[in-house]
């Protein structure tokens, strides 16, 4: 999203899901682990509204974690009634939440829609029914089909969650899956790669040597390739990966492709694939230009210039300028051979 619009992040416990999916350990990525007290949340939003200029183009309040049409209806009401008292006075412009594809009806999106809810971001993980068993997800892709369905006919905004490496994938199953996440539609979409966390059966399949997670590198290209095949057809990724915070560290994670900065090797990632393929169509020389927007620069270099780095060695080139052009699209590159 732009600089100009802003999510009010509330994190749900995982009170209405009675599934056990080999990753989550709910309370390890929300780092909660007592009851909701609706008037600490109002507090929350407050302290958000506080820092958030008031001429912002729109700000959300965002149910996240658990999933929130799972829990009982009257929770349900009382969170939705904190975000709406700040809708009513115009302090906010929407209200999202995520949930899982199963827990989506017709009753459920009536509830939502007259409480005023905007955007609806389903758990899809994979559209992969082998992955989807495999990961105990106690919902199919046809589940998700019906769900993305019913959310469109009520026009919700949809955002659609996936998970790359879960147990049983592959990164042909994984790109099968962004195609299929294209065809449905979405406004948006978020890539979290998978993570072993700590306390989940995930881990344990982990520390027995059943499940074996991506390397970073592996996550870094396949979820590249996921990138470009939304940017194609101008899905915005709002989101690669779980985020740094008190919550979410090194001494949670087990193992898998986590990473600080793991949307910027993403992008990095794809630029240079981008350049190898324009550099394959000509005779390379000792010297060229790459031109990109000036937003995409660090990007271009990658960390520690690894970008020019392996380009001077892969394509033995002498010198490599860059040039910037703020008329080009961000993720395009223009390539001159000097």
């Amino acid at each position: 999203m732009s600089k100009q619009n802003y999510i009010i992040p509330i994190f749900v416990p995982q009170l209405g899901c009675p599934h056990d999916c080999v990753f989550c350990n709910q309370e390890e990525i929300t780092g909660i682990k007592e009851q909701i007290n609706l008037k600490q949340i109002s507090e929350r939003i407050d302290d958000y509204l506080a820092t958030i200029p008031r001429q912002a183009d729109r700000i959300e309040v965002a149910f996240y974690g658990g999933s929130f049409t799972g829990i009982p209806q009257q929770l349900q009401q009382d969170l939705l009634t904190v975000a709406n008292k700040r809708l009513a006075r115009g302090r906010i412009n929407g209200i999202r939440l995520s949930t899982r594809p199963d827990y989506i009806d017709s009753k459920i999106l009536d509830f939502l829609k007259q409480n005023n809810v905007t955007a609806i971001e389903l758990g899809v993980q994979s559209l992969d029914n082998n992955v989807l068993a495999a990961a105990g997800r106690g919902h199919t892709r046809e589940d998700t089909l019906h769900a993305v369905e019913l959310i469109k006919e009520y026009n919700f905004g949809l955002g659609l969650q996936i998970m790359p490496g879960l147990p049983s994938s592959s990164e042909d199953s994984d790109l099968a899956t962004g195609r299929g996440i294209i065809n449905l539609g979405p406004e948006f979409v978020r890539i979290y790669p998978t993570l072993v966390i700590k306390n989940t059966e995930l881990a344990r399949l982990y520390q027995r040597g059943v499940y074996t997670p991506l390397s970073l590198k592996e996550a870094v290209g396949s979820t590249a390739k996921l990138l470009n095949l939304f940017r194609r057809v101008n899905i915005d990724v709002i989101r690669i990966g779980l985020q740094p915070s008190e919550s979410v560290n090194q001494k949670e994670i087990l193992a898998g492709p986590f990473h600080p900065a793991l949307r910027q090797l993403v992008e990095s990632k794809l630029l240079l694939t981008k350049i190898e393929e324009k550099l394959k169509e000509v005779s390379v020389g000792d010297k060229m230009r790459i031109t990109v927007h000036p937003k995409d620069l660090s990007n271009l270099k990658g960390q520690k210039n690894k970008n020019f780095v392996y380009l001077k060695k892969e394509y033995d080139i002498n010198e490599i300028r860059f040039n910037l052009d703020d008329t080009l699209v961000r993720g395009e590159v223009v390539v001159d051979l000097l």
